[in-house]
């Protein structure tokens, strides 16, 4: 017989006592003093999530637990780092052995110690995104699959694969089958690809990312005297912003907590937004089943915005079916600008009516850092940038570069101005690459012997006196195709360089140029479709935008007229940038993705049109139209004074003229009493 004993610490006393009722309002309180157990804290946008968990670590403390005996779990080092700074603030205790961080880091702490148990030394290597690309691409060669002859995925889209198979514990075909369909063919080789590259990571002592997490919880399913220890250890687990945990994330804490329940997790479903990335909405509205004696709490009470935004935020969210209810309200006085709905006859007056009113708010002494302009996709700011531009009004884009700076919109556009310009070394260059088996050296040969065959042809020679056509040639018969395939190209090229040639006579016959946005469809149809399959994990975004783009040059006829425009874009957005670096002032352009957890005076939320926001992709599903809804609401919260929803009546459209708009079905979910009616005309 066994007996066990408990040894019961002796109670910590410190110097200070925080008085938290005079700290937190009552739903913070009822939080933060909650008894031990399974807790949900449903903390509404702007009402002081950190800090309700912050003071709920203090209240552990106080009441003598120790740290080594608390994990705060966050989605950045940053988030941890400064909630302990804050609660070292508020109470005279060392806290140094509170396990805190994000569920990567704790993982690798964890495994540095027990990895062992799986055949890794303590000293095994973490890679980062390149160095899992090389030893993939080193697996794929070592398969007998040469990429360069088949569009096999690049290492980079096989590392965002078989990272979704981590992450959200799915299988491989069901993966592919759901995200990347058109890679469905070559299943059976990503598989075999998928267990060498598991094979060679355990040989070379190596994870990646991933592992951190996945080696982490099969280590603690499978040793049981390893997960006894850390379930002993974590008597109080804490998680932040647990609405945008993963799978496998739902069940490391679900693991360590088996024990004790003692969990809080803090979260908002209202601003789930990260499907797409692996982020599992169930985890939270689930908890409740998981847990069934879990305490839950709400916390509306919000410090940042007026109550006219409030009151279009809680109605832009009703609509919503799967959520936790609740309301918003304010602590702060209303504001006599009510939330604006403003109706525009195209995507340039909406950048025209923006930029006038941002130039109006600066005037009436609102700084430009703090106005942002929200979208649903980054294609959607085209208009609003140049507009911009031409003003003056410097401006940051916190979404990524800049849309004509993208690898995507550079590569298509440099077949165009390869057709304009023969002699455009660069564009040459950057467009045979694209294609299978051209690396640099061959770009190199290749283009000698095109630029051999430009002096022969004698449109080469700047003193030569003929004045090149409109395709950048001197002879009307011109015939690119003709020229290409009277290259030497390598057996692995010889296919896609045929279809190059055919596509480039058939966008230029006769060496004259089709117009630009026809010119653009053809160049992504034919030959960059599947190269951007192959290269980009977010394939469907990128197509997306190379879509806007042909619909974007409609508006030019002429192809010189079309490059030019791109050339005077791009160097009159360099000037704002340099401008930034002088007094950080600059209005802020980003996706609402980018923008959560940020606020800021007046937000503007343009493209509000069905298709552009919600997107096409979403109508098919009430998942997906729930999560946009929950992307509008996230987007309207981040307005602490002034509000203005925008949607444009009509749509360029490449291949099908100007396209009617229907106003997005949010904004016909906001009842009109909430928001005032902008009706816009040309002065």
């Amino acid at each position: 017989m066994s007996r066990e004993y408990t040894l019961q610490r002796a109670p910590r006393h410190t110097a200070i006592n925080i008085d938290y009722a005079a700290e937190l309002n009552e739903q913070q309180l009822a939080a933060v003093t909650a008894s031990p157990g399974p807790l949900l804290v449903i903390a509404g946008a702007g009402s002081g999530k950190t800090r309700t968990l912050t003071y709920r670590v203090a209240y552990l403390l106080e009441n003598g637990i120790d740290p080594r005996n608390i994990l705060l779990l966050t989605f950045t080092n940053k988030a941890a780092r400064q909630m302990l700074d804050r609660v070292a603030n508020l109470l005279p205790v060392d806290a140094t052995g509170l396990w805190g961080g994000t569920f990567h880091s704790i993982g690798n702490r964890m495994l540095r110690r027990h990895g062992s148990a799986l055949g890794y030394s303590s000293g095994f290597s973490i890679m980062d995104r390149e160095d899992q690309k090389d030893l993939i691409d080193t697996v794929v060669a070592a398969a007998g699959i040469n990429p360069k002859e088949i569009r096999f995925p690049k290492g980079d889209v096989l590392a965002e694969i078989f990272s979704f198979v981590v992450n959200t514990e799915t299988a491989i075909d069901a993966l592919l089958a759901e995200k990347f369909p058109y890679f469905l063919p070559l299943l059976e080789q990503i598989q075999d690809v998928h267990a060498r590259y598991e094979k060679k990571k355990k040989s070379t002592n190596s994870m990646d990312f991933d592992d951190l997490l996945e080696k982490t919880l099969r280590m603690l399913k499978e040793h049981d005297h390893i997960a006894d220890f850390y379930r002993r250890q974590f008597q109080f687990i804490l998680v932040d912003e647990y609405q945008d945990t993963n799978k496998i994330q739902a069940d490391f804490i679900d693991t360590l907590a088996a024990q004790h329940r003692n969990v809080m997790v803090v979260g908002d479903d209202a601003q789930s937004i990260y499907s797409w990335r692996g982020a599992n909405f169930k985890n939270i509205l689930a908890f409740p089943q998981r847990y069934p004696d879990a305490q839950v709490f709400k916390i509306e009470l919000n410090y940042r915005s007026v109550p006219d935004i409030l009151r279009v935020a809680n109605a832009a969210i009703a609509a919503n079916v799967q959520q936790f209810r609740k309301q918003l309200s304010a602590t702060r006085p209303t504001n006599s600008v009510k939330p604006a709905v403003v109706g525009l006859n195209d995507g340039s007056e909406q950048a025209l009516f923006v930029a006038q009113r941002i130039l109006e708010l600066r005037d009436e002494g609102i700084e430009l850092n703090e106005i942002a302009v929200l979208y649903r996709a980054h294609y959607h700011a085209i208009e609003l940038q140049l507009e911009l531009s031409r003003r003056g009004i410097p401006y940051v884009i916190t979404s990524g570069v800049r849309f004509f700076e993208q690898a995507h919109v550079k590569d298509v556009t440099a077949f165009i101005r390869f057709i304009a310009n023969p002699r455009d070394e660069v564009a040459f260059k950057r467009m045979v690459k694209l294609l299978p088996g051209i690396g640099g050296k061959s770009a190199d040969n290749l283009w000698r012997a095109w630029d051999k065959g430009n002096v022969v042809a004698g449109i080469d020679d700047p003193g030569s006196g003929e004045t090149p056509t409109a395709a950048g040639v001197t002879d009307p018969g011109y015939n690119f195709g003709e020229r290409l395939l009277a290259m030497a190209v390598g057996a692995k090229s010889k296919k896609s360089w045929e279809q190059l040639a055919h596509t480039l006579d058939e966008i230029a016959p006769g060496g004259q140029p089709n117009p630009p946005s026809e010119m653009i469809t053809s160049i992504v149809e034919a030959v960059y479709d599947d190269y951007a399959k192959a290269n980009f994990t977010n394939y469907e975004l990128r197509r997306e935008d190379l879509n806007q783009l042909a619909a974007f040059a409609r508006q030019f006829k002429d192809v010189h007229e079309f490059l030019s425009q791109l050339a005077l874009i791009s160097n009159i957005d360099a000037e704002p940038a340099l401008d930034q670096n002088a007094d950080n002032e600059a209005v802020n352009l980003s996706s609402v993705h980018q923008a959560k957890g940020l606020e800021y005076h007046t937000v503007f939320v343009i493209w509000l049109t069905d298709g552009m926001f919600p997107s096409t992709r979403s109508l098919e599903t009430r998942d997906a139209i729930e999560e946009e809804r929950r992307l509008f609401y996230v987007a309207i919260t981040r307005a602490r004074d002034e509000l203005y929803l925008t949607y444009p009546h009509m749509r360029l459209n490449a291949g099908y003229g100007d396209m009617f708009q229907r106003p997005s079905r949010f904004l016909k979910e906001i009842p009109t009493q909430l928001v005032e009616d902008w009706q816009v005309r040309r002065g």
